[in-house]
């Protein structure tokens, strides 16, 4: 492992350091402790760094309810990203979502669907997300993968990629099913890739009302008209064996945060601990990027490659979330798995790790990736004639001193020649008197 330190403090010419700073701040504030959260479980995370700024029981697996509407709608929104749907699209509904003739969804929150309504998956989408339609999950499910089942297959398929290692999904809509679970973790995880990944589908996350068959509901999440944030979006989750749940998220300039709270005791607690959460991310944290994703945060020599260097960085994974005011402390080091990089490299390749500090104590490691290709060069033991274990040790360390000797930005192939000529000894092709000669 070799390790490099750099400042984030400071851009001189030719540095492979690229960083742009933000406005002067005031005074670094000292984090306070976050508050008390009466949920049974909750989680406070930046969206764009990932990071968890605080947390309560986590990863205790409980009931999500309606939250399970959030990856409903996110398999949803991957249909229609792919094209497998339209919006404009035509459902026929069945009977398996008319909430008169299927016991399971009397008293529940519904779009008063009947069997034989054709109804666009416009409208369906919307009667999910905003009216947390339980028969609207039903129609939807039939029509994009054939069954419920089916469609719960492809939920659990998501979570397995996104990570949620401690969520099953037993029905589309969330009802209480035996063998049900999720945890705060997760959901945030979950939001956090309904936002990246479906954008469109996320931003009807904060339409306030819908209107079908001319009943008008409003969107549960009553965050969405809180004059405190700037709350977008996302769902409440609420049955008897669940308690009041909510994942909510709020922006604040270019700041993002995803809160989840599970298993609070009424509707208003849930609100009002959400609320509280967001409000203490934001006045005691910060966002800050100084690895832009096309950014290059480090150049180093790459060996044996069509290029004699090539350019590092963070790819998306550059953000990082800070105490407020502390942008002045922050430096960042980075680290290579190898002693040398050697061609061929591709990008988004990982070759190390870049490790921020603030204060001289680490807070987060990202990946260094590669952020360009690198072709193999013209050393290929094939181009010379014979294989490496033919070469004499002697030739090697020449070869070795030729390299080093060239200064960066010289012939990326020093060696080349002294190794074809090699190659034509070997094969009696060459005059051993000059190894310039070819």
């Amino acid at each position: 492992m070799t390790q490099y330190s750099s400042s984030l403090r400071s851009l001189a010419a030719g540095s492979a350091l690229l960083f742009l700073f933000a406005p002067t701040l005031q005074a670094a504030e000292q984090t306070t402790a976050p508050p008390s959260v009466d949920a049974r479980a909750w989680i406070l995370m930046d969206y764009s760094s990932g990071k968890v700024l605080a947390e309560g029981n986590a990863d205790e697996k409980l009931d999500p309810a309606s939250l399970t509407k959030i990856m409903t709608s996110y398999v949803v929104g991957q249909a229609l990203k792919a094209g497998k749907i339209q919006l404009t699209d035509m459902v026929t509904v069945g009977k398996d979502a008319w909430a008169t003739g299927n016991p399971a969804l009397r008293g529940s929150s519904v779009m008063f669907l009947k069997p034989g309504d054709q109804v666009s998956v416009s409208d369906l989408n919307k009667g999910v997300i905003i009216q947390s339609g339980n028969d609207a999950c039903i129609a939807l499910a039939d029509y994009v993968a054939g069954s419920q089942e089916s469609f719960i297959g492809l939920m659990n398929g998501y979570a397995k990629k996104l990570g949620l290692t401690n969520t099953t999904f037993q029905t589309v809509h969330g009802l209480d099913a035996p063998g049900q679970f999720s945890t705060a973790r997760d959901m945030a995880l979950l939001g956090k890739a309904l936002i990246h990944d479906v954008p469109e589908e996320y931003a009807i996350h904060k339409e306030k009302e819908f209107t079908f068959n001319k009943i008008r509901q409003p969107n549960r999440n009553r965050l969405l008209w809180s004059s405190n944030l700037n709350v977008d979006g996302m769902k409440t989750g609420t049955t008897a064996g669940a308690g009041y749940n909510l994942v909510a998220s709020a922006t604040q300039g270019d700041m993002r945060l995803i809160s989840v709270v599970l298993g609070t005791k009424t509707d208003r607690i849930r609100f009002n601990e959400s609320e509280k959460l967001l409000t203490w991310g934001f006045r005691f944290f910060e966002t800050v990027t100084p690895i832009k994703p096309d950014a290059t945060f480090v150049t180093q020599r790459v060996w044996f490659g069509d290029k004699s260097e090539v350019n590092l960085g963070a790819g998306e994974a550059g953000s990082v979330t800070i105490p407020r005011g502390q942008l002045k402390n922050l430096k960042a080091s980075f680290t290579l798995t190898e002693p040398q990089l050697t061609a061929p490299l591709k990008k988004g390749q990982v070759v190390g790790t870049i490790d921020f500090q603030l204060n001289g104590k680490s807070i987060e490691q990202r990946p260094l990736m590669v952020m360009e290709n690198v072709e193999g060069g013209r050393l290929l033991w094939a181009d010379m004639g014979l294989r490496p274990d033919e070469i004499p040790p002697v030739v090697w360390r020449l070869v070795l001193l030729i390299a080093v000797a060239v200064p960066d930005g010289a012939n990326a192939y020093p060696a080349y020649d002294t190794c074809i000529f090699v190659g034509r000894i070997r094969r009696g092709r060459a005059n051993p008197t000059s190894i310039h000669q070819t």
